[in-house]
């Protein structure tokens, strides 16, 4: 089966290629350069692609940042938390990748488009919800005439289920990303690092991740 992974070069989504590759799936991984401040994602997003030896494309949506400036992760002026705000919710960022992902799928003829999200996320971020992706589903159907599948398959995972899952599906999670930030390491303050380093706690694992802080 041939498939489509948004693939951010993060701790979710770079486990979701792994997991789609352990299912003997032909993986074709997606990346987007939005405009946001840890644009070095993108760079660990190809080194988890090169690593897994799949297809990558790389899409520059840069301009994006001048329309969704009134964001933290998009605008260095606003402050960045140290746990969950609005400012850190880019408005529906999951539907626009997914929509390119979809006409992606549809013109390489994939089944489906599978993407990162989670339950430790759902409460926070709409664009997350079972509710939403399957609403988007019937919409991505509608709207070419396919039977495009979109797959959250972590949906009802945590974020430490998701990294025990990983690393025995040998996920290289010292060249992932989560930082919001665009440092040298990862700043180990912002909300993404503290999720990341509770999730390896509670996941009762070895943190492999440099952090300044």
């Amino acid at each position: 089966m041939k498939v489509v992974v948004i693939l951010s070069g993060g701790v979710d989504s770079s486990t979701v290629a792994y997991y789609a590759r352990s299912k003997a799936y032909d993986v074709h991984a997606i990346t987007f350069d939005y405009g946001q401040i840890a644009s070095k994602e993108v760079h660990h997003a190809m080194m988890i692609a090169d690593r897994l030896g799949i297809n990558h494309k790389v899409i520059n949506m840069s301009s994006l940042r001048s329309l969704l400036e009134n964001n933290a992760l998009m605008n260095d002026s606003i402050p960045m938390p140290s746990e969950f705000s609005p400012s850190i919710i880019v408005p529906f960022r999951n539907a626009i990748f997914l929509s390119i992902a979809v006409a992606y799928a549809v013109s390489i003829r994939a089944s489906k488009v599978m993407y990162g999200a989670h339950g430790s996320d759902s409460s926070y971020y709409p664009d997350c919800r079972k509710e939403f992706y399957d609403a988007f589903q019937k919409a991505a159907r509608l709207g070419t005439e396919t039977q495009i599948e979109i797959d959250a398959p972590f949906h009802s995972m945590k974020k430490p289920e998701i990294l025990i899952l990983g690393s025995k599906l040998g996920v290289p999670y010292e060249i992932t990303w989560s930082c919001y930030l665009n440092k040298n390491n990862h700043c180990g303050v912002c909300e993404s690092c503290i999720n990341r380093k509770k999730a390896f706690i509670e996941a009762e694992l070895y943190d492999p991740t440099q952090y300044e802080r």
